[in-house]
């Protein structure tokens, strides 16, 4: 829960980091327990497709790594093509 009310926050247009994400609810090393609690996400108010790698990477989408960077693009996320 603590994952998804962080994520909910992340303003249209902007990215965070598993990393990030698993600092703020305070387990600075859980960022691949906040990827497999995303994973397991179908709620649309909880925008998942903005949380990325640090590296820059997408990282992985339940709905599908192109269904994720076509949504970034749409809200105007700047993608590094090299890391993509």
């Amino acid at each position: 829960m603590k994952v998804y009310q962080v994520v909910r926050k992340i303003p249209r247009g902007k990215t965070k980091s598993y990393q990030e994400i698993a600092k703020q609810i305070g387990r600075p090393t859980a960022f691949r327990a906040v990827a497999n609690a995303l994973n397991k996400n179908y709620d649309k108010d909880i925008p998942c497709h903005r949380v990325i790698r640090a590296s820059g990477r997408l990282g992985g989408y339940n709905r599908g790594v192109d269904k994720k960077k076509k949504l970034l693009i749409q809200e105007g996320v700047e993608l590094n093509s090299k890391l993509v």
